[in-house]
């Protein structure tokens, strides 16, 4: 089972796939950029299907109960 944690000592505690120094943001954003899977696992090849999936769910769990950033008022901004 693949886990997302966060240790302060790596990328100041950012939420990342166990056993790497990857971010869930990192990743999001390779998913966000238009990546696939497969493409980010022949670039990062600690990473497998299961651990890009434990992202997902990671941030859908984060965002369930979170305040939605106004998408409007951040326009100017590449979401």
């Amino acid at each position: 089972m693949v886990r997302i944690v966060a240790n302060p000592e790596i990328l100041g505690g950012k939420p990342i796939v166990e056993g790497t120094r990857l971010s869930v943001e990192h990743i999001l954003g390779l998913l966000a950029s238009g990546m696939s899977n497969q493409e980010i696992i022949a670039d990062y090849p600690d990473l497998t299907e299961e651990s890009i999936r434990a992202v997902l769910s990671y941030a859908a769990r984060a965002l369930k109960n979170e305040i939605v950033i106004d998408v409007v008022s951040h326009r100017n901004e590449t979401l």
